[in-house]
Protein backbone atom coordinates (compact mmCIF):
# COMPACT_ATOMS: atom_id res chain seq x y z
CA UNK A 1 0.00 0.00 0.00
CA UNK A 2 2.87 2.39 0.78
CA UNK A 3 4.29 1.79 -2.71
CA UNK A 4 0.91 2.60 -4.25
CA UNK A 5 0.70 5.90 -2.35
CA UNK A 6 4.30 6.71 -3.32
CA UNK A 7 3.49 6.20 -7.00
CA UNK A 8 0.36 8.35 -6.59
CA UNK A 9 2.48 11.17 -5.14
CA UNK A 10 5.19 10.95 -7.80
CA UNK A 11 2.54 11.03 -10.54
CA UNK A 12 -0.11 13.16 -8.84
CA UNK A 13 1.99 16.21 -7.98
CA UNK A 14 3.43 16.74 -11.53
CA UNK A 15 0.04 16.01 -13.09
CA UNK A 16 -1.62 18.50 -10.71
CA UNK A 17 0.85 21.19 -11.78
CA UNK A 18 0.47 20.33 -15.47
CA UNK A 19 -3.32 20.21 -15.32
CA UNK A 20 -3.51 23.57 -13.54
CA UNK A 21 -1.26 25.22 -16.13
CA UNK A 22 -3.10 23.69 -19.10
CA UNK A 23 -6.58 24.31 -17.57
CA UNK A 24 -7.85 20.75 -17.76
CA UNK A 25 -11.58 20.15 -16.97
CA UNK A 26 -12.49 21.06 -13.40
CA UNK A 27 -14.15 17.73 -12.58
CA UNK A 28 -11.06 15.81 -13.73
CA UNK A 29 -8.74 18.08 -11.77
CA UNK A 30 -10.97 17.81 -8.70
CA UNK A 31 -10.46 14.02 -8.71
CA UNK A 32 -6.71 14.36 -9.32
CA UNK A 33 -6.30 16.91 -6.54
CA UNK A 34 -8.25 14.77 -4.04
CA UNK A 35 -6.26 11.62 -4.82
CA UNK A 36 -2.97 13.54 -4.64
CA UNK A 37 -3.84 15.04 -1.25
CA UNK A 38 -4.81 11.59 0.10
CA UNK A 39 -1.51 10.13 -1.14
CA UNK A 40 0.46 13.00 0.41
CA UNK A 41 -1.48 12.46 3.63
CA UNK A 42 -0.25 8.86 3.73
CA UNK A 43 3.34 10.13 3.85
CA UNK A 44 2.36 12.51 6.63
CA UNK A 45 0.78 9.59 8.48
CA UNK A 46 3.92 7.45 8.20
CA UNK A 47 6.09 10.31 9.37
CA UNK A 48 3.91 11.07 12.36
CA UNK A 49 3.76 7.35 13.23
CA UNK A 50 7.55 7.36 13.42
CA UNK A 51 7.49 10.49 15.57
CA UNK A 52 4.82 8.88 17.78
CA UNK A 53 7.14 5.95 18.50
CA UNK A 54 10.03 8.33 19.23
CA UNK A 55 8.07 10.86 21.29
CA UNK A 56 5.27 8.79 22.85
CA UNK A 57 1.56 8.35 22.08
CA UNK A 58 0.34 11.73 23.37
CA UNK A 59 2.85 13.86 21.47
CA UNK A 60 2.58 11.54 18.47
CA UNK A 61 -1.19 11.86 18.43
CA UNK A 62 -0.90 15.63 18.79
CA UNK A 63 1.57 15.83 15.89
CA UNK A 64 -0.67 13.67 13.73
CA UNK A 65 -3.70 15.81 14.51
CA UNK A 66 -1.73 19.02 13.91
CA UNK A 67 -0.32 18.08 10.51
CA UNK A 68 -3.58 16.41 9.50
CA UNK A 69 -5.51 19.55 10.38
CA UNK A 70 -2.91 21.67 8.63
CA UNK A 71 -4.31 20.32 5.36
CA UNK A 72 -7.83 21.39 6.28
CA UNK A 73 -6.63 24.73 7.63
CA UNK A 74 -4.90 25.46 4.33
CA UNK A 75 -7.98 24.48 2.30
CA UNK A 76 -10.19 26.61 4.57
CA UNK A 77 -7.96 29.67 4.29
CA UNK A 78 -8.11 29.56 0.51
CA UNK A 79 -11.89 29.02 0.73
CA UNK A 80 -12.17 32.08 3.02
CA UNK A 81 -10.18 34.11 0.51
CA UNK A 82 -12.64 33.03 -2.19
CA UNK A 83 -15.58 34.05 0.02
CA UNK A 84 -16.88 30.48 0.45
CA UNK A 85 -17.88 30.85 4.11
CA UNK A 86 -20.51 28.11 3.92
CA UNK A 87 -17.93 25.65 2.60
CA UNK A 88 -15.54 26.57 5.41
CA UNK A 89 -18.10 26.11 8.20
CA UNK A 90 -19.39 22.92 6.56
CA UNK A 91 -15.87 21.49 6.26
CA UNK A 92 -15.22 22.23 9.93
CA UNK A 93 -18.50 20.52 10.84
CA UNK A 94 -17.50 17.61 8.64
CA UNK A 95 -14.13 17.43 10.36
CA UNK A 96 -15.78 17.12 13.78
CA UNK A 97 -18.24 14.49 12.51
CA UNK A 98 -15.54 12.72 10.51
CA UNK A 99 -13.06 12.46 13.37
CA UNK A 100 -15.58 11.44 16.03
CA UNK A 101 -17.73 9.08 13.95
CA UNK A 102 -15.81 8.08 10.81
CA UNK A 103 -12.20 7.96 12.08
CA UNK A 104 -13.00 6.63 15.55
CA UNK A 105 -15.71 4.36 14.13
CA UNK A 106 -13.41 2.82 11.51
CA UNK A 107 -10.64 2.46 14.11
CA UNK A 108 -12.94 0.67 16.56
CA UNK A 109 -14.36 -1.51 13.79
CA UNK A 110 -11.03 -2.53 12.22
CA UNK A 111 -9.30 -3.01 15.56
CA UNK A 112 -12.33 -4.84 16.99
CA UNK A 113 -12.40 -7.35 14.14
CA UNK A 114 -8.82 -8.36 14.96
CA UNK A 115 -9.07 -8.00 18.76
CA UNK A 116 -12.32 -8.78 20.57
CA UNK A 117 -11.62 -6.21 23.27
CA UNK A 118 -9.36 -3.15 23.06
CA UNK A 119 -8.47 -0.80 25.89
CA UNK A 120 -7.21 2.78 25.96
CA UNK A 121 -6.46 5.41 28.59
CA UNK A 122 -9.81 6.15 30.22
CA UNK A 123 -8.48 9.27 31.99
CA UNK A 124 -7.48 10.90 28.70
CA UNK A 125 -10.87 9.97 27.23
CA UNK A 126 -12.76 11.62 30.09
CA UNK A 127 -10.53 14.70 29.99
CA UNK A 128 -11.15 15.07 26.25
CA UNK A 129 -14.88 14.50 26.76
CA UNK A 130 -15.12 17.52 29.04
CA UNK A 131 -13.35 19.71 26.51
CA UNK A 132 -15.59 18.43 23.71
CA UNK A 133 -18.70 19.34 25.68
CA UNK A 134 -17.28 22.80 26.35
CA UNK A 135 -16.29 23.44 22.73
CA UNK A 136 -19.44 22.15 21.03
CA UNK A 137 -22.18 22.72 23.62
CA UNK A 138 -21.00 26.12 24.86
CA UNK A 139 -18.60 27.80 22.42
CA UNK A 140 -20.54 26.80 19.28
CA UNK A 141 -24.12 26.98 20.58
CA UNK A 142 -23.82 30.37 22.36
CA UNK A 143 -23.10 32.39 19.16
CA UNK A 144 -26.02 30.68 17.39
CA UNK A 145 -28.46 31.56 20.20
CA UNK A 146 -27.27 35.13 20.77
CA UNK A 147 -26.98 35.93 17.04
CA UNK A 148 -30.77 35.83 16.81
CA UNK A 149 -30.93 39.11 18.78
CA UNK A 150 -27.64 40.69 17.70
CA UNK A 151 -26.60 42.69 14.67
CA UNK A 152 -24.09 41.19 12.24
CA UNK A 153 -21.36 43.42 13.65
CA UNK A 154 -22.06 42.39 17.24
CA UNK A 155 -22.21 38.72 16.21
CA UNK A 156 -18.72 39.02 14.72
CA UNK A 157 -17.49 40.72 17.91
CA UNK A 158 -18.96 37.89 20.01
CA UNK A 159 -17.35 35.34 17.70
CA UNK A 160 -13.94 37.01 18.02
CA UNK A 161 -14.18 37.04 21.82
CA UNK A 162 -15.17 33.37 21.98
CA UNK A 163 -12.41 32.46 19.51
CA UNK A 164 -9.73 34.07 21.66
CA UNK A 165 -11.03 32.23 24.75
CA UNK A 166 -11.03 28.92 22.87
CA UNK A 167 -7.44 29.34 21.72
CA UNK A 168 -6.25 30.25 25.23
CA UNK A 169 -8.06 27.28 26.80
CA UNK A 170 -6.67 24.94 24.12
CA UNK A 171 -3.14 26.09 24.92
CA UNK A 172 -3.85 25.53 28.63
CA UNK A 173 -5.10 22.02 27.80
CA UNK A 174 -1.85 21.23 25.99
CA UNK A 175 0.17 22.61 28.90
CA UNK A 176 -1.87 20.44 31.28
CA UNK A 177 -1.39 17.22 29.27
CA UNK A 178 2.20 17.68 28.13
CA UNK A 179 3.78 19.55 31.06
CA UNK A 180 2.07 19.70 34.46
CA UNK A 181 0.35 16.27 34.26
CA UNK A 182 2.48 14.49 31.69
CA UNK A 183 2.73 10.76 32.40
CA UNK A 184 0.58 10.87 35.54
CA UNK A 185 -2.26 8.91 33.97
CA UNK A 186 -0.20 6.92 31.45
CA UNK A 187 -0.53 3.14 31.30
CA UNK A 188 2.83 1.55 32.15
CA UNK A 189 2.21 -1.50 29.94
CA UNK A 190 1.52 0.73 26.95
CA UNK A 191 4.60 2.81 27.71
CA UNK A 192 6.82 -0.30 27.83
CA UNK A 193 5.29 -1.59 24.60
CA UNK A 194 6.04 1.69 22.82
CA UNK A 195 9.65 1.70 24.03
CA UNK A 196 10.40 -1.62 22.27
CA UNK A 197 9.24 -0.43 18.84
CA UNK A 198 11.49 0.85 16.10
CA UNK A 199 10.35 3.83 14.02
CA UNK A 200 10.25 3.49 10.23
CA UNK A 201 12.04 6.82 9.76
CA UNK A 202 14.38 8.87 11.93
CA UNK A 203 13.22 12.05 13.61
CA UNK A 204 15.01 14.23 11.03
CA UNK A 205 13.65 12.39 8.00
CA UNK A 206 10.13 12.40 9.46
CA UNK A 207 10.22 16.17 9.97
CA UNK A 208 11.55 16.75 6.43
CA UNK A 209 8.83 14.53 4.92
CA UNK A 210 6.16 16.36 6.92
CA UNK A 211 7.43 19.75 5.80
CA UNK A 212 7.65 18.83 2.09
CA UNK A 213 4.27 17.08 2.12
CA UNK A 214 2.64 20.10 3.79
CA UNK A 215 4.07 22.45 1.13
CA UNK A 216 2.81 20.18 -1.65
CA UNK A 217 -0.62 19.93 -0.01
CA UNK A 218 -0.80 23.72 0.24
CA UNK A 219 -0.28 24.08 -3.51
CA UNK A 220 -2.73 21.34 -4.45
CA UNK A 221 -5.34 22.60 -1.96
CA UNK A 222 -5.31 26.10 -3.41
CA UNK A 223 -6.14 24.68 -6.83
CA UNK A 224 -8.71 22.29 -5.35
CA UNK A 225 -10.76 25.20 -3.95
CA UNK A 226 -11.19 26.69 -7.42
CA UNK A 227 -12.91 23.51 -8.65
CA UNK A 228 -15.70 23.48 -6.03
CA UNK A 229 -18.27 25.54 -7.95
CA UNK A 230 -17.85 23.58 -11.19
CA UNK A 231 -18.04 20.24 -9.40
CA UNK A 232 -21.14 21.34 -7.46
CA UNK A 233 -22.89 22.30 -10.72
CA UNK A 234 -21.83 19.11 -12.49
CA UNK A 235 -23.02 16.67 -9.79
CA UNK A 236 -25.79 18.74 -8.23
CA UNK A 237 -24.02 18.85 -4.87
CA UNK A 238 -24.57 21.69 -2.44
CA UNK A 239 -21.68 23.65 -0.97
CA UNK A 240 -22.63 22.24 2.44
CA UNK A 241 -22.35 18.64 1.20
CA UNK A 242 -18.99 19.34 -0.46
CA UNK A 243 -17.69 20.89 2.75
CA UNK A 244 -19.05 18.35 5.24
CA UNK A 245 -18.29 15.16 3.32
CA UNK A 246 -15.79 15.72 0.49
CA UNK A 247 -13.48 18.41 1.87
CA UNK A 248 -13.59 16.96 5.39
CA UNK A 249 -12.61 13.46 4.25
CA UNK A 250 -9.85 14.70 1.94
CA UNK A 251 -8.59 17.25 4.44
CA UNK A 252 -8.41 14.68 7.24
CA UNK A 253 -7.05 11.79 5.20
CA UNK A 254 -3.84 11.73 7.26
CA UNK A 255 -5.70 11.16 10.54
CA UNK A 256 -8.03 8.63 8.92
CA UNK A 257 -5.19 6.43 7.68
CA UNK A 258 -3.03 6.76 10.79
CA UNK A 259 -5.78 6.14 13.35
CA UNK A 260 -7.04 3.02 11.55
CA UNK A 261 -3.47 1.70 11.25
CA UNK A 262 -2.84 2.31 14.94
CA UNK A 263 -6.06 0.51 15.89
CA UNK A 264 -5.12 -2.45 13.68
CA UNK A 265 -1.82 -2.66 15.57
CA UNK A 266 -3.74 -2.47 18.88
CA UNK A 267 -2.27 0.95 19.71
CA UNK A 268 -5.59 2.34 20.84
CA UNK A 269 -4.11 5.16 22.93
CA UNK A 270 -2.69 6.71 19.78
CA UNK A 271 -5.79 5.96 17.68
CA UNK A 272 -8.12 7.57 20.24
CA UNK A 273 -5.75 10.50 20.76
CA UNK A 274 -5.76 11.13 17.01
CA UNK A 275 -9.57 11.06 16.74
CA UNK A 276 -10.31 13.02 19.92
CA UNK A 277 -7.24 15.26 19.72
CA UNK A 278 -7.94 16.22 16.12
CA UNK A 279 -11.56 17.08 16.95
CA UNK A 280 -10.46 19.26 19.86
CA UNK A 281 -7.83 20.95 17.75
CA UNK A 282 -10.37 21.72 15.03
CA UNK A 283 -13.03 23.04 17.42
CA UNK A 284 -10.73 24.89 19.83
CA UNK A 285 -7.92 26.07 17.55
CA UNK A 286 -8.60 25.75 13.81
CA UNK A 287 -12.12 27.23 13.96
CA UNK A 288 -11.07 30.22 16.13
CA UNK A 289 -8.00 30.86 13.96
CA UNK A 290 -10.18 30.93 10.84
CA UNK A 291 -12.64 33.33 12.51
CA UNK A 292 -9.76 35.67 13.40
CA UNK A 293 -8.14 35.24 9.97
CA UNK A 294 -11.42 36.16 8.25
CA UNK A 295 -11.11 39.66 9.73
CA UNK A 296 -8.33 40.31 7.20
CA UNK A 297 -10.49 39.34 4.23
CA UNK A 298 -13.31 41.22 2.54
CA UNK A 299 -16.02 39.74 4.78
CA UNK A 300 -15.60 38.40 8.31
CA UNK A 301 -16.88 34.91 9.13
CA UNK A 302 -18.95 34.72 12.35
CA UNK A 303 -18.84 31.61 14.51
CA UNK A 304 -22.43 30.72 13.59
CA UNK A 305 -23.25 27.25 12.31
CA UNK A 306 -26.58 26.18 10.88
CA UNK A 307 -29.04 24.25 13.05
CA UNK A 308 -28.46 20.92 11.20
CA UNK A 309 -24.70 21.35 11.65
CA UNK A 310 -25.00 22.11 15.36
CA UNK A 311 -27.43 19.27 16.06
CA UNK A 312 -25.22 16.80 14.17
CA UNK A 313 -22.10 17.84 16.10
CA UNK A 314 -23.91 17.65 19.45
CA UNK A 315 -25.26 14.18 18.61
CA UNK A 316 -21.80 13.01 17.52
CA UNK A 317 -20.21 14.25 20.75
CA UNK A 318 -22.86 12.61 22.92
CA UNK A 319 -22.62 9.26 21.13
CA UNK A 320 -18.81 9.27 21.25
CA UNK A 321 -18.71 10.12 24.96
CA UNK A 322 -21.22 7.40 25.84
CA UNK A 323 -19.32 4.74 23.87
CA UNK A 324 -15.75 5.76 24.74
CA UNK A 325 -15.87 6.88 28.37
CA UNK A 326 -15.41 3.34 29.73
CA UNK A 327 -11.92 3.05 28.24
CA UNK A 328 -12.82 -0.04 26.17
CA UNK A 329 -14.14 -0.62 22.69
CA UNK A 330 -15.17 -3.34 20.25
CA UNK A 331 -16.19 -3.69 16.61
CA UNK A 332 -19.92 -3.20 17.27
CA UNK A 333 -19.34 0.22 18.84
CA UNK A 334 -17.38 1.14 15.72
CA UNK A 335 -20.22 -0.04 13.49
CA UNK A 336 -22.67 2.06 15.52
CA UNK A 337 -20.57 5.20 15.03
CA UNK A 338 -20.23 4.54 11.30
CA UNK A 339 -24.00 4.06 11.00
CA UNK A 340 -24.54 7.45 12.65
CA UNK A 341 -22.07 9.07 10.21
CA UNK A 342 -23.81 7.54 7.18
CA UNK A 343 -27.23 8.71 8.40
CA UNK A 344 -25.95 12.27 8.81
CA UNK A 345 -24.23 12.10 5.41
CA UNK A 346 -27.51 11.14 3.73
CA UNK A 347 -29.26 14.01 5.49
CA UNK A 348 -26.71 16.61 4.37
CA UNK A 349 -26.75 15.22 0.82
CA UNK A 350 -30.52 15.66 0.58
CA UNK A 351 -30.34 19.03 2.32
Amino acid sequence: MNKVFAIMVYIGVPVSVTGALLHWPSVLMFAIYCLTIIALASFMGRATESLAIISGPRIGGLLNATFGNAVELIISLFSLQAGLHQVVLASLTGSVLGNLLLVAGMSFLVGGIKYKRQKFNVYDARHNSGLLIFAIFIAFVIPEIFSMNLSDRDTVSLSVGISIILIVLYLFALFFKLVTHRGIYQDREVQQQEEHEEPEWSRGKSIIVLALATIAVAYVSENLVHTFESVAESFGWSEMFIGIIIVAIVGNAAEHASAILMAYKNKMDIAVEIAFGSTLQVSMFVVPVLVLASLFFEKAMPLVFSVPELVSMIAAVMLTIILANDGETNWFEGATMLAAYIIMGIGFYLL
